[in-house]
């Protein structure tokens, strides 16, 4: 559950009507110059290799600008302190032996800071960070099981984020924001058919690591960019996505390079529906990851990707053009009518009880697209991405979600894998939970503003110090926090300002 809003008093200089907006972005830019100042004066290693041709997701790689690390589980963050540290990387040489025997493992740390500097519920700062060690074994070179892989990681969650304390927005600030916890993530078995073009995934998988992904958005901190918020508003428990991983077969089909086919079939709730009354945040319900629910509702994922190697009339532009939808199979609470025809929630006489839908449906659309390359260097330049996403009106919080951004990698002379972004978000409320508002005020019992949509602004900039380490400055400023919720004394919550630096360990 949320808190209960409390008034902040606003810094002058940081009001969004005070050009508050433009001070923080300066702010922002002169950090980056600061981190490129700063890495001049460190000790310079060999730069890596180019980017393997698999992205974000697990489809071929389209997007120049993909950075160097995210908090996107679903990326294979680049470059390790294994290889800034040489001879010392590797202790005994365990990792190589492991290795050689189809073994390996990844540890990612990931710590942030964020301080909402005006608007929102109040302002704050808070700390938060996530330890995640992953475990993949080639069966293979491992037992002679041709073609399987085993998978697993789990996640050391601690400290608090700032959407659910201070911003109270409906796209969380940062995509590892999460209830502290030791929780156990994904666990499965992927087995490859017919030379590697056809393959199924079996046990506890997270939708977000392989559907909706933009290779291009990957960068951004938002968690909306990771998985399109519209999914994680409006499903069960936010769906079978982080932290809540659940049990599913997945099935992916790739008959060319180009081409790939994708569903899967989730246990709906990764953490249950709650008795009545009961209103224990799902994490709560499923704090260790190790619930391994069957029984719920299923949730139904099809998506089909088309990776082309270049814009009609151009050369080397690359691109991915996404189609996909998805299907719950439970029940859903209408926002705005009771289970008697035509009588309003907000009704005094009303039953109070919510009309039940059967089923809800999404579908979604997605361009990522390299839209420049730098001349004579390899993996710089620009890339775009956009996505929408859609649901029906009359069970969902929010019909509408769209996002777009865009990346450059390697902007700065001397800095080839600094990846720089610039994304917008927007949410719409949907016209029942609207007309529930104006139901509010009709029938006397509400009199707060009329939600309509949240937009979210961010600008961001990557920069590796090292193989293996991030520093990355982080701006966002919110437009109607929760779509234009009240305060405690009935008023819109303000935009929120919100400031942040993520720090990226990788080995």
């Amino acid at each position: 559950m949320r808190e209960k809003p409390t008034r902040g008093r606003l810094s002058g200089a940081l009001h969004p009507t005070r050009g508050g907006s433009v001070l923080a972005l300066s702010a922002l830019l002169c950090a980056a110059s600061g981190l490129a100042e700063a890495q001049s004066l460190l000790p310079q290693f060999p730069l890596p290799l180019a980017l393997p041709l698999t992205g974000a997701g697990g489809d071929p790689q389209t997007a120049v600008a993909q950075s160097r690390t995210s908090d996107q589980v679903s990326v294979t963050n680049q470059g390790s302190l294994q290889d800034a540290l040489g001879p010392y990387g590797d202790p005994f040489g365990l990792r190589a032996s492991l290795a050689e025997r189809g073994i390996t493992y990844v540890l990612t740390y990931i710590g942030e800071g964020f301080s909402n500097a005006a608007g929102g519920l109040r302002r704050g700062t808070t700390y938060g960070g996530r330890l995640d060690t992953s475990l993949d074994i080639d069966l293979d070179r491992f037992v002679g099981w041709s073609g399987a892989r085993f998978h697993t990681d789990f996640f050391q969650i601690h400290g608090h984020g700032l959407s659910r304390l201070y911003a109270n927005n409906l796209t969380t600030v940062s995509g590892i924001e999460a209830l502290p916890s030791t929780r156990l993530f994904e666990l499965w078995i992927e087995q490859r058919f017919l030379d590697d073009r056809f393959s199924v995934k079996i046990g506890q998988i997270s939708a977000d690591t392989e559907f909706a992904i933009a290779q291009s958005a990957v960068v951004f901190v938002n968690a909306g960019f990771g998985w399109p918020n519209v999914g994680a508003v409006v499903l069960p428990s936010g769906g079978p996505i982080y932290p809540l991983a659940t049990p599913a077969i997945r099935l992916k089909y790739e008959p060319t390079l180009e081409l790939s086919f994708q569903g899967a079939l989730f246990n709906g709730d990764p953490a249950g529906t709650p008795p009545p009354g009961d209103d224990i945040d799902p994490q709560r319900r499923n704090r260790t990851g190790t619930s391994f629910r069957v029984n719920d509702p299923a949730l139904l994922i099809g998506e089909v990707a088309y990776a082309y190697r270049s814009l009609p009339g151009t050369d080397h532009l690359p691109g991915t053009a996404t189609l996909g939808g998805w299907y719950y199979f439970g029940r859903f609470d209408s926002p705005r009518l009771d289970e008697v025809r035509g009588r309003f929630l907000a009704d005094p006489e009303s039953s109070g009880i919510a009309r039940r839908f059967r089923g809800d449906a999404g579908l979604y659309a997605m361009l990522d697209q390299t839209i420049y390359r730098e001349p004579g260097r390899e993996n710089a330049g620009a890339s775009a991405f956009l996505r929408a996403s859609a649901v029906p009106s009359d069970r969902n919080l929010i019909d509408l979600y769209v996002d777009a951004g865009i990346a450059y990698r390697g902007l700065f002379a001397g800095r080839p894998n600094d990846t720089l972004g610039f994304g917008v978000i927007h949410s719409r409320i949907s016209p029942a939970a609207r007309a529930f508002d104006r139901d509010a005020r009709l029938f006397g019992v509400g009199s707060g503003p009329l939600r309509s949509s949240e937009t979210v602004f961010e600008a961001t900039y990557q920069a590796e110090l090292v193989p293996g380490f991030t520093l990355q400055p982080d701006l966002q400023y919110v437009m109607r926090p929760g779509g234009g919720l009240a305060d405690a004394r009935g008023r819109r919550l303000r935009n929120a300002t919100v400031m942040g630096l993520r720090a990226t360990i990788n080995y």
